[in-house]
């Protein structure tokens, strides 16, 4: 699967805003998270501090390299290691989406058009996708 033209170029357009507003989306997508899906707080009991803004500095990267994704490798690789280390799972990616795509409204409102939410869908299932296939392939070697 790949991205289409339209949500890459709209994806990136959102950079400049993430930058901004990049770590009160990811400190109310947590808040959300753990409303909706409580049993998602064990995957984060060591989580440093400042998970919010590594998770905001993350998204905004994403953001601007959806062009060219090969400069995430690394951080990608870090995600895996973490999320296998962590016990995230395939069922743990929709939470996620639910409570980002929730944290985007709540705290852009109405900058937050349906052709960016779609966008914005689009892209994260994409990584989810791209995490989930990694993560698997990461928790066979374990085994």
């Amino acid at each position: 699967m790949s991205l289409s033209p339209n949500t890459i170029a709209v994806v990136k357009s959102t950079a400049p805003v993430l930058k901004q507003h990049g770590e009160a989306i990811t400190a109310r997508m947590y808040e959300v998270l753990f409303e909706r899906y409580p049993e998602t707080k064990v995957l984060f009991a060591d989580a440093p501090d400042n998970q919010s803004f590594k998770l905001a500095t993350a998204v905004t990267a994403y953001a601007a390299n959806i062009d060219k994704l090969e400069n995430l490798g690394g951080a990608v690789d870090k995600m895996v290691a973490a999320h296998v280390r962590t016990g995230v799972k395939p069922e743990h990616y929709p939470m996620v989406a639910d409570a980002i795509l929730t944290a985007f409204g709540d705290v852009l409102g109405d900058a937050v058009t349906p052709e960016i939410a779609a966008a914005w869908t689009e892209a994260y299932q994409f990584l989810a996708d791209l995490l989930i296939n990694a993560e698997a392939a990461a928790y066979a070697e374990q085994a």
